[in-house]
């Protein structure tokens, strides 16, 4: 997504005299789990900052994110990556990335990929829940349609958590469908729980709460989310953190 982001923001950076230009020096790490705030302040020397809100220590930046469970992103230049993960990973246990997206799941915490822009408005993926839309800010793309779909309540599909009857691990875009192979709307993202069952997020239609779902023939069941969407004001809940 950078190249298209970079697009169109260097639209507006003009007016801003600012430079946008993509970055290939940097690396992510993720850091989860009960006692990560305290592992950043010991190993890194850094406050951990609220819900997405960032801290900045030399060049290394640290990125909160939403969930059930303390999550951090650090941005580090990649000639120190190697440095901080063997800081971090004196007191953490090293896991792969799919691990991280299933708390992405966990989190109801949706992240667009190149195959899924311009396809969902955000409330579609709970982006309003999530704190990620202002609606007492300037105008933009599409704010028109977003606004209508806030103020109104006309919102006809929505980001679910749901558990799968088995093990097959469907890809993004894969049909959710009923009994009767209606389709009633898509996989977003996907991952193997610790009961190696499949995990999932989908975007669904909202009249469909009590239709019985499945995903490649594996009985669909709800999860619940760690948060509400009910016309929810961002502001709101930034204001109480």
């Amino acid at each position: 997504m950078i190249e298209p982001l970079t697009k169109h923001l260097s639209k507006f950076a003009v007016f801003y005299k600012a430079d946008i230009r993509p970055r290939d020096d940097l690396a992510l790490i993720g850091l989860l789990g009960r006692d990560a705030p305290a592992l950043l302040e010991a190993r890194l020397d850094m406050l951990p900052p609220a819900i997405w809100h960032q801290t900045m220590q030399d060049e290394c930046t640290l990125l909160q994110h939403p969930g059930p469970r303390s999550r951090f992103v650090a941005c580090v230049p990649s000639a120190e990556a190697n440095t901080v993960w063997d800081a971090l990973a004196r007191s953490a246990t090293p896991v792969g990335n799919a691990v991280w997206q299933l708390h992405d799941i966990k989190a109801g915490l949706a992240w667009l990929t190149a195959a899924q822009q311009d396809t969902y408005l955000p409330q579609m993926i709970n982006w309003e829940a999530l704190g990620g839309i202002s609606f007492k800010k300037g105008c933009y793309t599409g704010q028109e349609v977003v606004a209508r779909a806030h103020f109104r309540g006309q919102v006809k599909k929505r980001l679910i958590r749901a558990q799968l009857d088995g093990n097959l691990v469907p890809e993004p875009g894969t049909p959710v469908c009923n009994a009767e192979g209606k389709r009633h709307g898509e996989v977003f993202i996907a991952a193997l729980d610790a009961y190696d069952q499949a995990e999932i997020l989908a975007v669904v239609n909202t009249r469909d709460e009590e239709t019985p779902l499945e995903v490649l023939g594996q009985r669909l069941k709800r999860l619940k989310l760690p948060y509400a969407i009910e016309r929810l004001d961002p502001e709101e809940l930034a204001a109480q953190g």
